[in-house]
């Protein structure tokens, strides 16, 4: 806290759109006088009136008094001119995505304010050292990419570029954290945090859709009810736009060379060239014309339960479905094997591993999906290979029907739907944190807070088993030969060690 910039010092925000405003209103709350700058005339001033509008609502709503409204708009001031920004200790930018726009900026501010202010950049896709490439005092620059509403969201990235000095980062941070937010220290890399490791969260799903393995409402169905992600990833994207997703998931692609693991869907191209961008064009994956009905997940009809069944071995993270079985009133008998439940039918019950059922010749094998938590999970993915027996394929539905789930059984796609998409995000998760962009603490922190997963990769994979989804990508990486499925080294060496572990 002794390295926060005092609240009796002036912090600047130059750019009045939704984010400046929003950045202005937490320095503001904090006790900061606080001058907001536009370069378009009489919009500064128009966005005072409006983070006044929004004090008076936090008054009606008794989340702010009267005096408290009075002082903090007293604080707050509009600038004609960047001169008026001198005696600021911090500029926070927040204006259009253009490099050479923000540049100039930086250059005129640089002249402007005084050798010890702060400088920051809330850009979101732009590198923080390329902003920062011509200044005479690089290491004072820093990116604070706040997430929106920034009044509401907690989350910051304190992003330091490759010139940024460790005081100016520290500087920011302790200042971010004194504001009430919660702050992650991460390097200059595309994406920062969040936008680099949620690329999968859509690209997996994208993916199953584009392989016919099952429909938009259903694949958001299961990894809502057994992935527990607050929404699902084509629901997602209409809410925050088509076109902005995919410019996002485009420019990280880009800046790692056109890394396959970041490869953008063909599927949400033709979506946005055909213009339907989601919820402000009013059709997107989805119609949100009125009237509209929105679809719904594939449910299977209801199916009989087996009265017993044969668990072989540990089933691993899926093991508490085992005490369910028996809650359930199944008996179950347990034998030695390698992790799968036998069904009475002759079927072979498997937690998902990358592979797909229509390469065993031999057996039928029906694939269940991996969940967050199978006493929580509302609804369970299986899939099996085309023209599987239906008694055999209903003896699978019947027993996580008996357990209150819902099922949905969707095409033979390796990797099914939760198990791929968290693999991958552990995937860059852990690659992330071997290449020094973060902690892992602060990796989990970013992805809890900033699009509101159920866990932070790195706990979610300490929960699976690092080896567990490794081999998993590396059976992907087999079938789908280009790269984007081969695990990061830090995966491999981590699984390995828990083997070694587990050899002990």
């Amino acid at each position: 806290m002794d390295d926060a910039i005092g609240r009796d010092r002036t912090v600047a925000v130059v750019g009045t759109g939704t984010m400046g405003q929003g950045i202005a209103q937490v320095a503001l709350a904090a006790g900061h006088p606080v001058r907001l700058y536009d370069s378009a005339p009489g919009r500064a001033a128009e966005a005072v009136a409006a983070i006044g509008a929004r004090l008076d609502r936090l008054v009606e709503k008794g989340r702010m008094d009267a005096a408290g409204r009075e002082a903090a708009a007293g604080r707050l001031h509009a600038a004609a001119d960047l001169a008026e920004l001198a005696d600021a200790a911090l500029v926070v930018e927040a204006i259009v995505e253009d490099l050479s726009v923000k540049q100039r900026l930086f250059a005129d501010l640089e002249k402007t304010v005084g050798d010890d202010a702060l400088l920051a950049t809330n850009t979101s896709s732009l590198s923080v050292t390329a902003i920062a490439g011509g200044l005479r005092l690089p290491g004072r620059f820093v990116g604070l990419h706040f997430f929106n509403p920034a009044p509401l969201l907690p989350l910051v990235e304190v992003v330091r570029g490759f010139a940024t000095d460790e005081t100016a980062a520290t500087r920011a941070y302790e200042t971010v954290k004194a504001w009430g937010k919660t702050p992650v220290r991460c390097a200059d890399t595309p994406g920062f945090l969040v936008n680099r490791i949620a690329r999968p969260f859509y690209a997996e799903a994208f993916r199953v859709l584009e392989e016919g393995g099952a429909d938009p409402a259903t694949i958001d169905a299961v990894l809502r009810e057994s992935g527990g992600f607050r929404m699902g990833p084509f629901e997602l994207t209409d809410l925050i736009g088509q076109d902005v997703n995919e410019a996002v998931t485009r420019s990280v692609w880009d800046s790692f060379f056109q890394d396959p693991k970041f490869t953008p869907s063909l599927a949400q191209r033709r979506l946005v060239e055909s213009g339907r961008h989601g919820r402000k064009t009013g059709h997107g994956w989805f119609s949100y014309a009125e009237g509209a009905e929105r679809p719904e997940p594939h449910t299977a009809p209801p199916a009989k339960a087996p009265e017993r069944i044969t668990v072989r071995g540990d089933l691993g993270p899926a093991e508490p479905l085992v005490g369910l079985f028996e809650a359930a009133g199944i008996t179950v008998r347990r034998k030695k094997g390698e992790g799968f439940v036998d069904l009475p039918g002759g079927v072979r019950l498997s937690l998902v591993d990358g592979e797909s059922s229509f390469e065993y010749h031999q057996e039928e094998i029906v694939y269940f999906d991996l969940a967050l938590d199978y006493a929580a999970a509302g609804r369970i993915a299986l899939s099996a290979r085309e023209g599987i027996a239906p008694e055999a394929l209903a003896e699978a539905v019947g027993l996580f029907q008996a357990l209150g789930k819902q099922v949905s059984v969707i095409g033979d796609v390796p990797g099914m739907i939760v198990g791929r998409t968290v693999a991958m995000l552990v995937d860059l998760a852990v690659d992330a944190v071997d290449r020094g962009v973060a902690t892992a603490e602060d990796v989990d922190t970013a992805m809890r807070l900033g699009v509101n997963y159920p866990a932070g990769p790195l706990e979610w994979a300490e929960k699976v088993g690092h080896r567990r989804l490794c081999a998993l990508l590396r059976q992907l990486h087999e079938r789908y030969a280009t790269g984007r499925y081969a695990p990061a080294v830090g995966l491999v060496r981590r699984g390995y060690t828990e083997e070694a572990e587990e050899l002990r």
